[in-house]
């Protein structure tokens, strides 16, 4: 008789993209109060997963994903950054972004260069989906663009 360790159910999609608005949340707390990853976890896991948070429903969220996106965005900013610049119509900087964009834009570019698993497709479309439920107006058009280039640049 082995003792086998039973196997975690997969995360679904659905449990993922939760977890995706939750680090744009993150993101943005964080620039906004100077508030650092590690407290921002603990404040996600302990109160705001499985809750109705300003009109979104976090439960069901992937808190593993979510960690391993939040830290992974922070620990590797300043690259992040970088790339998205590169990717701005010339004479825009990149502060001059809503900062909800730039949260949406710095986790969609992380899991670009950095989520070899994910498809291109599926990032893309989930930030893209995001800004949608953020925004009307032209936003979602600016990050679908943002983030088609940056996956030329960092997939191929």
């Amino acid at each position: 008789m082995s003792a086998e360790t039973p196997k975690q159910p997969r995360p679904t999609r659905q449990a993922r993209s939760t977890a995706r608005l939750a680090v744009v949340q993150a993101l943005y707390q964080m620039e906004v109060s100077g508030v650092g990853v590690e407290a921002v976890i603990r404040e996600f896991s302990d109160h705001r997963f499985d809750r109705d948070v300003e009109g979104f429903q976090l439960s069901g969220a992937d808190e593993v994903f979510f960690g391993e996106l939040l830290r992974g965005v922070v620990s590797r900013q300043a690259e992040i950054d970088r790339m998205i610049v590169r990717r701005l119509a010339q004479g825009w900087r990149l502060e001059r972004l809503d900062a909800t964009v730039r949260a949406i834009l710095r986790a969609g570019v992380y899991e670009l260069a950095e989520r070899s698993d994910v498809p291109t497709e599926v990032a893309i479309d989930e930030y893209v989906e995001l800004a949608k439920s953020f925004f009307e107006g032209p936003e979602p058009g600016f990050v679908n663009g943002a983030l088609d280039g940056v996956a030329q640049d960092v997939r191929g």
